[in-house]
């Protein structure tokens, strides 16, 4: 494959448009096969709702909240992580596999530009998502949004924390088993365990302090003060996780793709 042209004489308005045409390009997926991207989530969270909500009576309440209530908002974060993650390796993969990423490799896009533009597609389609979820949350359960500039900073640090993820996944994937590796084996337990359906305070000491190094632990306890004002951890402390995570992810996508690790191979 031929080496990428250097972007030294791009100019910021050249950049915008490439970085809009690849967001466009992410969004006009996601709406395409909206019946794969958007409504299987909401089905799924439906079931979740009227399973749990029929056992909350035996479960009682967590942390002082209705059970329905207490676990709405880690099941709006799951739906986000789960969807951002999915979104950006499957389409980057699929870029890869049907050979249109050399395009824009050889382009003078910078490299930033292609790790942003499709960060922004999982970004985009895990805040559809998650605004459909919260709908239908509040179809079982009363939910009072108690501090909304930290449910909204909460679900965009979040989407872009595994929409990054997801990239690398997708960087690394020779074949479509890779694709679903990671999400089977460290996303879903690591979202399970994370405090969707519990509070880690009802852990015995050992296992609660092993959670306190799933970084899904503290989005979800961010997120979830922010919907109900519960959380177990500082807030301080989950928004630092955050953006280390983010701004480490962010910078192992540039590296790898500017080394061509995984895509020239």
């Amino acid at each position: 494959m031929a080496e990428p042209i250097t972007s030294g004489g791009m100019s910021g308005f050249e950049k915008a448009v490439g970085l809009y045409t690849i967001v466009y390009k992410e969004a006009r997926r996601i709406m395409r096969i909206w019946v794969q991207t958007i409504v299987p989530p909401a089905i799924t969270m439906a079931l979740y709702f009227i399973i749990f909500g029929q056992l909350r009576e035996r479960i009682g309440s967590m942390s002082g909240y209705d059970y329905t209530q207490y676990i709405a908002p880690g099941l709006i974060l799951m739906s986000v992580i789960t969807n951002s993650y999915g979104n950006v390796v499957s389409s980057f993969f699929g870029a890869k596999l049907q050979r249109h990423l050399e395009e824009m490799l050889v382009s003078p896009l910078p490299n930033y530009i292609i790790v942003l533009g499709h960060a922004a597609g999982g970004v985009l389609r895990g805040l559809i998502v998650g605004v459909i979820v919260f709908l239908v949350a509040m179809a079982f359960t009363s939910i009072e949004v108690r501090h909304p500039l930290i449910v909204a900073f909460t679900l965009l640090c979040t989407a872009i924390t595994f929409s990054l993820g997801g990239m690398i996944n997708a960087i690394f994937a020779k074949k479509f088993d890779d694709v679903s590796l990671i999400p089977a084996f460290v996303l879903t337990p690591l979202t399970y365990l994370g405090g969707v359906f519990y509070s880690v305070d009802l852990l015995p000491g050992v296992w609660r302090t092993l959670s306190l190094f799933n970084p899904i632990l503290y989005m979800i306890n961010a997120f979830r003060y922010g919907m109900i004002g519960a959380t177990d951890v500082p807030l301080g402390i989950a928004y630092a996780m955050m953006g280390v995570f983010a701004l480490l992810l962010f910078g192992v996508c540039a590296y790898l793709i500017h080394r061509g690790i995984g895509i020239r191979d």
